[in-house]
């Protein structure tokens, strides 16, 4: 079952969504606060938010930001404001689409099921993680790091477990089993999601972000994971491989 999370201080709009999305088989939660959306990412991860961007205690562009920087789920701003402009900002922050009230629910339904196809339910990453526990694994190197793809794992160079999204391993995987070659956003979000580009769609540049802070010495000044201007991103081997 799907699990998605509606964050809103309008305790009418929660309930409506509730009620409209929980006959489709989405198991479906509330939050009405940037604070208590925090504490329930901490609890148990949905698979997508749809996010508010007015929020008594936080601005929801800050939590998207937030959200897509920790986290690999969907999320789907929804806005009373309808500017082009917050729309803009809220996809360039990592959001995955953008909705602006009043809404009909039907479009809202087709834009989570579109949403949900990006992103694979959480348990089959960790079920995936689960079943490969054997220490005959093949190590490779990436980066300053070792690398079981059987296993899914990425160990630093102490022997330390280092933890990685479902989308995160799947990015490092395309990089190592392509090495040298020029990959542009474009063929990255179809290596890993097997999704259309988006001219707003950010997410890769995060998580390659995200993956050079665990991989590189100095993610500001990446050695492996390389920026080609205008092209996308090039995975350079310890030693040039």
């Amino acid at each position: 079952m799907h699990n998605i999370l509606v964050v809103d201080d309008d305790a009418d709009i929660r309930e409506m969504l509730v009620d409209y999305l929980s006959p489709f088989g989405y198991q479906v939660s509330q939050a009405e606060s940037a604070t208590q959306l925090r504490a329930m990412l901490q609890a148990c991860l949905p698979q997508v938010v749809l996010l508010d961007v007015s929020l008594p205690d936080e601005d929801g562009l800050s939590l998207a930001r937030h959200i897509r920087e920790h986290y690999d789920i969907g999320i789907i701003m929804v806005s009373g404001a309808g500017a082009t402009v917050d729309r803009i900002i809220g996809l360039e922050v990592g959001a995955d689409d953008y909705v602006s009230k009043p809404f009909d629910p039907r479009e809202l339904l087709a834009r989570v099921k579109s949403v949900i196809r990006r992103y694979p339910p959480l348990s089959s990453a960790l079920s995936a993680t689960a079943t490969n526990t054997t220490d005959t694994q093949a190590w490779r190197p990436f980066g300053r790091c070792q690398v079981d793809l059987d296993g899914r794992r990425l160990l630093d160079g102490g022997g330390a477990e280092i933890p990685l999204t479902s989308m995160e391993f799947d990015l490092l995987r395309v990089f190592l089993e392509r090495p040298n070659r020029v990959l542009s956003r474009d063929d990255l979000l179809g290596l890993t999601q097997n999704r259309d580009w988006d001219p707003f769609d950010r997410s890769i540049d995060i998580r390659v972000a995200r993956l050079r802070k665990k991989i590189e010495a100095t993610p500001d000044k990446p050695e492996f994971i390389k920026t080609v201007r205008g092209a996308g991103y090039r995975y350079q081997p310890p030693g040039g491989g």
